[in-house]
């Protein structure tokens, strides 16, 4: 562990009395000719020329013991410890002898002369180095408990426990309360799969474990506990990817007697804070702001990552008369899109590179990726190089070029289906493409991505669904559009986008019960299920809800983030895989025959429960 490490090194301090005066990675010039007295693990162990150096580790970093052999005794404790050796050693501190400094670790300018040492356990050889960045992820998560002796791993949790600390103070300074919601309740439909948990009291019947606080936190509003939040765990049973887990953490938030405005204007000057105490970095005051429109014309997602300058351009007016059907096709349909991608200087990607950026699309259901190369714009169509110019007309080859600003030795792609997967295929090349070529800015670029549409249509079933959730509130001015147009109504829902990555997302939600319903009709939810569903928020809607909204942030994938991760997994201490299990415990396991059964169990009436 580095001197990256030393950001709020004072946490570290030893304040009371323990086997221990100092972290190993706390001491520096300051304490030389001080007495310090450390525990830890045996990093690595080395004997020159009579001399045994110990370099200990503990989650603050490393620092340097020297053992002389004219105590005989300490020395010959020495010559026996081993690596991950649990061991607690006493010392004087002394400045490097020259020319062995090391600026690399932040206790690189001392060591520590050896005065006493004690073996407090001893260890096996580890399962793999920690310091092999080739060990497989299956080694690491079955040994869990020696990956996160890892000085990167320890460095990601000590950031994590610094982010909570941090939100939470400035949540508590804005007057927020920390409430605990449910952890056992009831199933409501919110777009993956609950995970359940059979009564032992009530036979047959289910806890479902929560996806989301949402409904508690909106029925704590209508309690009059104006500003909640909670660091909550949350459970989904769906598909696992870099960002997914059966269980996961999230910030979640609510406020009453806020707008949008407001609550963004909130929410992102925590954000700033996080990011200034926990990164010595800055963001941007205000946050830019974009609409789910904008976002998709230019970008392709409604996650746009604004460190790449590529964006997609619509061409289907210049298509839609073209003989080439491949363009035609989607250009006339209303559900379909034609765009270009202006790649600077991508003339240079070779047929083989394009070749792999095809099958790139396909995995998002492109089923083709055509292109352009631009050897000079000057010469026109014989200036260009493609096997679709013979299909396009000096008209439309033209247009793209004026359109998409060409300039000699750039290439440009095109995307041409159903919107959806021009969208999602595009969006994703842009953003490889951004990264295989060094096209990414450098530094952090957040945004708030708003005015979301309300539904989407579902044509497998025909029906609207909710883009967010069914508590999402229209804007004001579009109420009435549920009736006569849900497709062109507008939420007030926000999403704060930071890199490409959904930090977090929110809406104002619905207040009136009228609206409510409407809502849950639009989505097929009829009256006697919106009771058995959603009965206790219908009710209490009719007893003084308050306008409100809230959001939140998936934890784990903040941390992701900010700690240059690849995968939630790496700042979860104990993560499952991406087949939901745990390598570690062997969970998920049958249950013993022993235990008592569900279905065994006596009903209770409520009069004899305690």
């Amino acid at each position: 562990m580095g001197r990256s490490a030393s950001r709020g090194a004072s946490s570290f301090r030893i304040r009371e009395n323990t086997m221990r005066s100092h972290y190993c990675g706390e001491v520096n010039t300051a304490h030389i000719d001080q007495t310090v007295e450390f525990c830890g693990w045996v990093n690595r162990r080395r004997d020159h020329g009579g001399v045994i150096f110990i370099d200990l580790r503990d989650r603050s970093g490393l620092v340097q013991v020297v053992y002389d052999p004219d105590l005989p005794e300490i020395f010959a404790t020495a010559e026996h410890v081993r690596n991950e050796f649990v061991v607690r050693v006493k010392g004087r501190v002394r400045a490097r002898p020259e020319g062995t400094v090391n600026k690399d670790l932040a206790t690189g300018e001392v060591e520590v002369l050896g005065l006493e040492l004690e073996i407090l356990n001893r260890a096996e050889t580890p399962p793999f180095q920690l310091d092999d960045e080739d060990t497989s992820e299956e080694l690491r998560l079955r040994y869990r408990y020696v990956d996160l002796r890892r000085p990167v791993m320890q460095e990601r949790m000590i950031l994590r426990a610094l982010a909570t600390r941090t939100l939470r103070r400035y949540l508590d300074d804005h007057g927020f309360l920390d409430i605990e919601t449910p952890m056992l309740t009831k199933a409501t439909p919110e777009g993956a799969r609950d995970y359940l948990v059979p009564s032992r009291i009530h036979a047959g019947r289910f806890f479902a474990l929560p996806q989301s606080p949402q409904l508690f936190k909106q029925l704590l509003m209508m309690s009059g506990m104006d500003r909640y939040y909670q660091i909550v765990r949350c459970f989904r049973d769906e598909d696992l990817r870099a960002d997914r887990q059966p269980e996961f953490t999230q910030l979640d938030l609510e406020m009453s007697f806020m707008d949008e405005d407001e609550i963004m204007t909130l929410m992102e000057g925590m954000i700033r804070e996080l990011f200034s105490t926990a990164l010595g970095v800055q963001l941007p005051d205000p946050f830019p702001r974009m609409s789910y429109a904008e976002a998709i014309r230019r970008f392709g997602s409604d996650r746009p990552d604004l460190r790449c300058a590529l964006e997609l351009v619509d061409i289907a007016d210049l298509m839609d008369d073209v003989e080439f059907k491949v363009f035609a096709g989607p250009a006339k349909d209303p559900n379909g899109r034609v765009v270009a991608m202006r790649v600077p200087n991508g003339a240079t990607i070779s047929r083989k590179d394009i070749d792999e950026y095809t099958k790139f699309v396909g995995i998002y259901g492109a089923r083709g990726l055509a292109y352009v190369k631009v050897n000079d714009v000057a010469q026109g169509r014989d200036g260009l190089q493609s096997p679709i110019l013979k299909f396009l007309p000096d008209s439309a080859v033209s247009g793209i070029m004026q359109r998409t600003a060409a300039e000699n030795g750039d290439l440009i792609f095109f995307g041409a289906d159903k919107a959806n997967v021009v969208n999602e295929a595009m969006g994703a090349l842009r953003v490889k493409l951004g990264k295989d070529l060094d096209l990414m800015s450098d530094g952090w670029n957040p945004v708030w991505v708003v005015d979301f549409p309300m539904f989407e249509w579902d044509e497998g079933e025909a029906r609207w669904q909710a883009l967010h959730h069914p508590f999402t509130a229209p804007k004001a001015d579009q109420v009435e559009l549920l009736d006569s147009a849900p497709g062109e109504c507008l939420s007030r829902a926000y999403d704060m986008v930071l890199n490409g990555t959904e930090l977090g997302g929110g809406s104002i939600r619905i207040h009136q019960e009228s609206v409510q319903e409407q809502v849950f009709h639009l989505l097929g939810i009829e009256e006697e299920e919106a009771q058995e569903k959603f009965g206790f928020l219908l009710t209490a809607l009719k007893y003084g809800c308050p306008p409100h909204g809230g959001l939140a942030f998936g934890l784990d994938r903040l941390v992701m983030l900010m700690s240059g991760a690849s995968s939630i997994r790496e700042v979860m201490a104990f993560p499952k895989t991406q087949n939901a299990n745990c390598l570690l415990t062997q969970a998920p396991s049958e249950v013993s025959q022993g235990r008592p059964q569900v279905e065994a169990a006596p009903t209770a009436d409520a009069s004899t429960e305690a």
